[in-house]
This record gives structure tokens, C-alpha cells and sequence, in this order.
């Protein structure tokens, strides 16, 4: 019995081990987006993971069932979003979600808690107050999202659950393009470097 739990974590590290790394931001982005400044007619969401347990691993998140990307240790996303409801996942060895109200020019901060698993770490998700979000999100780096605050407005905001359309044919067809290689890569039907170069080329012929 000792051999055969020995031999789980072995796998399990090895699983780890290979996850992807998220795309950090450039430092002027960073530095920009912790202002803390809302922008005129929005909100700012903060998703911030401040740990470094289980940072091998890249957990996906989305907002209203759209990929912002993944993050690793100490890493964040911001997104400025309309008034609305909206709903933040995060996809590990497990799922787990919660629900917001935005109001314009507030902040929001959600932490992404890692969490020991079986096979590989789990995920919670916790709507923290100002003063300990903006602590997470200073000692974190910014990671580039896969998607833009124009892909939240108006009143389809409100629809929690669902993808909401870009706005436009082209910015769509890149989001496909970034989530379809997403999905090759976590299927192991590419490599990681392949993963990386890909992502650059589409994200320079934006």
C-alpha cells in the first residue's frame, strides 16, 4: 500500500510538471493595471492567484463561459467590465465558480486558492474585500488575457451563464483561434513550445 501511494504522487508530480506556463504581461501593463482606477462607465475585475503551491500548474479561468487564459503562481488577471452580473469559473482537477453584481467605477478582487488534490491541484474561488485583494494583486504579475473588455457591454452582461459574441468577425475568429489551441495543447495534441509559438503568431496577427 505505501509503494502503490508513493507511485500516485510520483505520477501525480510528473503530471504537474507539465502543465503550461501563463503569458506574462510586459511590465508597463503591469504597472498600469494596478492603478486600482477603474475606468470611466466600468468596473475593474481583479482574478488574482498569490500562491506559490502548486504553481507548475496553469488553471484555466473564464467569465461568463469565456476563456481569459490561464494563470500560474503569483499571477492575475484584470478585466474592466460594464455594470452587470457575471460569473467566474475556474477549471482545475476540479470546477468552481462564483457569482458577482458589478457596479461602475468600483473594484472587484476574486482569489483563486490552489488546493491539494489526487491527481494534479484543485481550485477555489473567494470574493475578497478591497484591502486584501489589492495585497494579492501587488505581489502578483499581470497575465495577458485571451480576451478584451470590449467582450463584455451593455445589457448582455447580464447573461451570466453564456458566451457573450465579440464584437466583431475578426476579434472573434482570433478568440476561436486561442481557444481551439488551448484545447490542442491541454489534449496533448501539441507541445508546450508549439503551444507558445502559435499563440504568439496569432496574437501578433490581431
Amino acid at each position: 500500500m505505501h509503494r502503490l501511494f508513493n507511485n500516485l504522487l510520483l505520477i501525480a508530480a510528473l503530471m504537474l510538471s507539465g502543465c503550461a506556463a501563463p503569458l506574462i504581461a510586459s511590465q508597463d501593463k503591469d504597472i498600469a493595471a494596478k492603478d486600482f482606477l477603474p475606468p470611466k462607465d466600468k468596473s475593474s475585475l481583479y482574478i488574482y492567484r498569490n500562491e506559490s503551491f502548486g504553481g507548475a500548474v496553469g488553471m484555466a479561468v473564464t467569465l461568463n463561459g469565456k476563456g481569459l487564459g490561464e494563470t500560474g503562481a503569483k499571477t492575475f488577471f484584470r478585466i474592466n467590465l460594464p455594470a452587470g452580473n457575471f460569473t467566474v469559473g475556474s477549471h482545475a482537477e476540479n470546477y468552481s465558480d462564483t457569482q458577482l453584481t458589478t457596479e461602475v467605477g468600483k473594484n472587484y478582487f476574486v482569489w483563486q486558492e490552489v488546493k491539494m488534490g489526487i491527481w494534479k491541484a484543485r481550485s477555489e474561488l473567494k470574493q475578497v474585500d478591497d484591502k486584501t485583494g489589492k495585497a494579492g494583486v501587488l505581489e502578483s504579475k499581470l497575465v495577458t488575457s485571451l480576451i478584451s473588455d470590449d467582450d463584455f457591454f451593455g445589457s448582455e452582461a447580464s447573461s451570466s451563464a453564456k458566451a457573450i459574441p465579440s464584437t466583431g468577425k475578426e476579434g472573434s475568429a482570433t478568440s476561436q483561434k486561442l481557444r481551439d489551441l488551448q484545447s490542442m495543447l491541454k489534449d496533448n495534441l501539441i507541445t508546450e513550445a508549439d503551444y507558445q509559438k502559435k499563440k504568439q503568431q496569432i496574437l501578433e496577427g490581431m
